[in-house]
């Protein structure tokens, strides 16, 4: 949903308009399995304004926060005769740091300085400035964004890319609206998601001196046209409350990225570089029987290595989520025996059956830990008695996903799957496991 055109200086809805639908909702509570908050904002002030109580609820009950902000705000008074940008973004961010120093004294702030009104062509770029905050233990975070509907370009990019961000990490996703209030109705919200978080004193304290301390937001910069005052008393009066509403549970997110990339280029691996035909040339030289009757091949993309495989195997079953690259594939394999190509996201879709090789090439990590985790134990559990589970990945560290080729590895041998072939280079790893007894 994209809210109508507004503006901060026009009449919008009244708070007391709101007060019903908050007062019924469901009441919400700090998780109890997670230990750290990642709070992030479009603009210096979003995350006060949404989320500044559970900031300081969240410090006060031990939890790591981190505040992450896309934008330094830059263009908030873009007619203003007394502030050029740089001076602006340079208040904004000593604002938000005496802000959450306000709310939780230890927190981590960051600024990302991505463009203030284009951050939706910096998209994936937050995407992985998120995922590289969140890590490898998303399952211990709570992370808040703005809601994706929230009717501001930035807003709702902001909120996309925390969602990427959090199915690609296993983190728990709450969204906070900041400028629905205003232009927004009750039945705007999706009323089944909304939850709220009730503040006690001390935090509602703690947020209104935060909100104060956004000074070139809530107070003109000047008397001069262009200097207005952003966050007057009605926006203000939609915040001012002893609860902070969130929405959970939200739409899944079709992560589509290994798909774009596809489209960009016919050969995004450069499969017929001579890295990648000497890799493919280890990898079937490391497995141990000459000919396998069933097979199935993890992530095929092009289908490189499909095209291999299928020359030591009756029937190869090869898969990828992306349908760009499987378009790409059936051109590569056409005339290769034995070999289907299919449609499946994985692990969700796995293609259910017993095989006597499963390959796992250059795609464990582009899934979450959890969806690792569910993945070994698919493999594992669908090799025939002398199977064998084949393992190759790049070593190094993927652009905008939590997990390296290492920690792939280790999530499989974890099992204490024997080790059948172990073969280690600067840029890539590779194992050959069999079936755990």
């Amino acid at each position: 949903m994209t809210a109508p055109d507004f503006r901060h200086d026009r009449p919008g809805t009244p708070a007391a308009r709101w007060t019903p639908t908050l007062t019924s909702a469901p009441i919400l509570e700090l998780p109890a399995a997670r230990n750290r908050v990642i709070v992030v904002g479009a603009h210096p002030d979003d995350e006060t304004l949404g989320a500044g109580g559970l900031v300081h609820a969240a410090a006060r009950a031990g939890w790591r926060v981190e505040v992450v902000t896309a934008t330094a705000g830059e263009a908030s008074h873009p007619h203003s005769p007394t502030h050029a940008p740089d001076r602006l973004a340079a208040v904004r961010r000593d604002e938000l740091r005496r802000a959450i120093g306000l709310l939780a004294p230890d927190a981590r702030v960051t600024c990302l300085d991505l463009p203030d009104g284009d951050v939706g062509a910096h998209e994936e770029e937050l995407v992985a400035a998120l995922v590289a905050t969140i890590g490898t233990d998303g399952a211990d975070v709570l992370l808040c964004a703005p809601w994706r509907g929230d009717g501001h370009p930035d807003h709702e990019a902001v909120g996309r890319a925390a969602a990427t961000a959090a199915h690609r990490t296993d983190a728990t996703l709450w969204e906070y609206p900041v400028w629905l209030w205003h232009w927004g109705q009750p039945d705007d919200l999706p009323g089944e998601r909304v939850r709220c978080l009730p503040l006690d004193p001390g935090s509602v304290e703690a947020k209104r001196a935060a909100i104060d301390a956004h000074a070139s937001q809530v107070r003109p910069l000047s008397e001069a046209p262009g200097d207005e005052v952003l966050l007057g008393p009605d926006l203000l009066a939609h915040v001012d409350r002893d609860l902070e509403v969130f929405l959970t549970g939200g739409p899944d997110v079709d992560d589509d990225v290994l798909d774009r990339v596809h489209k960009d280029r016919d050969d995004p691996w450069d499969v017929e570089s001579l890295y990648e035909r000497r890799k493919r040339a280890v990898t079937l030289a490391s497995l141990p029987h000459e000919h396998y009757p069933s097979a199935l091949e993890v992530g095929c993309s092009v289908g490189a290595l499909a095209v291999d495989l299928a020359t030591r195997c009756d029937r190869l079953l090869a898969v990828d989520s992306s349908p760009t690259a499987l378009g790409l594939a059936r051109r590569r394999t056409s005339t290769a025996a034995g070999l289907e190509l299919r449609l499946a996201r994985v692990p969700g879709e796995w293609p259910h059956g017993r095989y006597d090789l499963v390959s796992v090439s250059e795609v464990g990590y582009f899934l979450s830990p959890a969806g690792l985790t569910e993945l070994v134990g698919l493999c594992l559990g669908s090799l025939t008695d002398d199977g064998h589970l084949l393992l190759c990945h790049w070593r190094h560290q993927p652009v905008g996903w939590p997990l390296a080729g290492p920690a792939v590895h280790d999530a499989f041998l974890a099992t204490g799957a024997p080790v059948l072939v172990e073969h280690q280079e600067p840029d890539f790893l590779l194992h050959v496991l069999g079936r755990p007894s």
